[in-house]
């Protein structure tokens, strides 16, 4: 590794010691964060698996059940129903704290569900189909919500692995061979001092 282009001198030695504390110090915390952050970010990813899961077993169920819905009242009076169908969504926001970072978690607030079947000539089918329906909505929600973060983790990770690479691979070690430069510099010219002095006191011994 190439040392830094500075003059060898006593103050330059302890300007280079003390960017070389900074920068250890700076590299153990990004590694302390990086080492956060991915931990956070496996959870993340586990509730991403966990909801894909659920997701799946929801629509296995949803769409069946919307299949024999159409086939029990048929097309028109299906389409007649969700017209009539009128219901009130609200998306719920809450702000949490994930390995130091803020993020938004997002839910939608399902609205009471009401029992068609009775009141507008549907069929027990089609309040079956709302219900499945009103789940995947919620977890299809859940899981923007939740890849969301996971893709912020993951681009957080991304940037502190560079930070951490940087100081590992470039900034420490220039700053240690510095350092070793400057150190034998100033050595070899307090040598050369001391045989000066040495060869000036044994010319004033002789004279």
């Amino acid at each position: 590794m190439a040392k830094l282009n500075v003059a060898p001198t006593k103050s330059n030695l302890l300007v280079i010691k003390e960017q070389l504390a900074i920068s250890t110090e700076g590299y153990d915390l990004l590694e302390q964060k990086r080492e956060i952050l991915v931990m956070e970010l496996m959870k993340v990813v586990e509730r991403v698996r966990l909801l894909e899961a659920d997701i799946d077993k929801c629509i296995a169920k949803a769409y069946p059940s919307l299949k024999n819905m159409l086939m029990n009242v048929g097309g028109e009076k299906a389409e007649r129903i969700a017209k009539s169908v009128s219901y009130d969504f609200h998306i719920d926001s809450k702000p949490v704290v994930i390995g130091g970072m803020n993020f938004t978690t997002l839910d939608v607030v399902l609205p009471e569900r009401k029992l068609f079947s009775s009141i507008i000539g549907s069929y027990p089918d089609s309040d079956q189909v709302m219900e499945d329906f009103f789940k995947l909505l919620s977890l299809l929600t859940q899981l923007a919500s939740v890849r969301t973060i996971a893709w912020r983790l993951a681009m957080e990770v991304k940037k502190t692995q560079r930070r951490v690479n940087a100081l590992d691979k470039m900034v420490i070690p220039q700053n240690t061979e510095t350092v070793k430069y400057i150190e034998s510099v100033l050595e070899e010219r307090e040598r050369e001092n001391v045989f000066v002095l040495k060869a000036l006191k044994n010319r004033q011994d002789f004279e």
